[in-house]
């Protein structure tokens, strides 16, 4: 009975908090031209960078976790967070004006750095999409191993497939060098505490969620967006990333490959800082990564990443995703903005240049 009390409670807290009715998917009804993301929002502290993002008058806003500072197994508390967040008029303001989705991290998961020893992660799930307002049929609330999930936006040759995978539920235990290594050999680095965890089937996504991945990859669309929590492109740095669970981005890229999949753009959050990577080794054509975070949080000690193009950024800051569709050969404009909605680093790439099996 204790438990149905507290439910109702969450549930009312929750109902005022969305006080702005989010713009929904299905008014997404064309081809996005401008795609706005960012991840890392505490919804204790002011976020100015909401007033350029609202701005932007973008088609769609994708949250890429951490989208509350949660930090608890105390699912009112959790809720209070939520309603917080919403109770942001600027929040609000950019749930009226534009289609938004999301995935989480860790800290809106309800822990940081957690996987899936986390004992609240069911009702932690109900928590967050019904704050980001999922429809009540959604299967995001009841498949047995996550909130993943996927959006196809326009069709044929304007078309834009947004993938958002759940690294949190299923996430297999991290591995640590022990405080000794991480004081001696990697804080001075701006490197973090892990290891590559190398078992043969660790993972981040567990094996369901990578059938299930493998089977959206294969369906046709222009341009792939992987919406990824955590950093995919930047190899080992000591913190969350998939290069901790190497065997995991190998899966990807050889998927990738396997299946000859054209247009692949990666964005990602956690890192309390900007910037964009390129690899071009391992594929059949160039990938790209645009790192944006955060649009509260900031980290002065940034990590090493060899396939960084152009500079990092540690103030907040969004990502940008532009598509022209009127050339021939669609251009593409990626983007790091500051606080003010000034350009930080920008890249702009043919959509040929990332097809390479597209047989016209």
């Amino acid at each position: 009975m204790k438990h149905s009390i507290n439910s109702l409670i969450i549930t009312a807290t929750l109902s005022l908090s969305i006080t702005a009715q989010a713009t929904s998917l299905s008014q997404l009804d064309i081809t996005p031209h401008k795609i706005l993301f960012g991840s890392c929002s505490n919804q204790d502290k002011d976020m100015p960078i909401l007033k350029s993002i609202n701005n932007e008058a973008a088609d769609l806003f994708i949250f890429l976790g951490d989208n509350i500072y949660g930090d608890t197994e105390n699912m009112q508390d959790m809720a209070n967070k939520y309603q917080r967040l919403g109770d942001n008029p600027d929040i609000q303001a950019l749930r009226l004006s534009t289609a938004a989705i999301a995935i989480w991290d860790d800290h809106d998961f309800g822990e940081n750095d957690a996987g899936k020893e986390y004992a609240q992660k069911e009702q932690s799930r109900k928590l967050m999409l019904d704050f980001w307002q999922e429809p009540k049929n959604s299967p995001r609330y009841t498949q047995q191993h996550g909130i993943y999930t996927a959006y196809l936006y326009g069709e044929s040759n304007n078309s834009v497939h947004v993938i958002l995978p759940d690294l949190r539920w299923n996430r297999d235990a991290l591995t640590t060098v022990g405080k000794y290594d991480y004081q001696t050999k990697r804080k001075a680095k701006n490197m973090g505490p892990y290891s590559p965890n190398l078992a043969k089937n660790a993972s981040m996504l567990g094996e369901t969620q990578w059938q299930w991945l493998e089977i959206e990859l294969q369906k046709p669309s222009k341009i792939k967006i992987i919406a990824s929590s955590l950093q995919l492109l930047p190899e080992f740095t000591g913190w969350e990333s998939w290069a901790n669970f190497p065997h995991d981005r190998e899966r990807l890229f050889a998927l990738i490959k396997k299946y000859q999949v054209n247009g692949v753009i990666i964005i990602s959050g956690d890192t309390h800082w900007g910037e964009m990577s390129k690899v071009t080794t391992d594929l059949d054509y160039p990938l790209w990564e645009v790192t944006s975070s955060g649009l509260t949080e900031e980290w002065k000690e940034v990590s090493p990443n060899i396939h960084r193009v152009g500079d990092f950024i540690s103030k907040v800051n969004y990502g940008e995703l532009l598509i022209d569709w009127q050339q021939v050969d669609p251009k593409i404009t990626l983007s790091l903005k500051e606080v003010d909605g000034k350009v930080f680093n920008r890249q702009v790439i043919s959509l040929s240049s990332i097809s390479p099996y597209d047989k016209g």
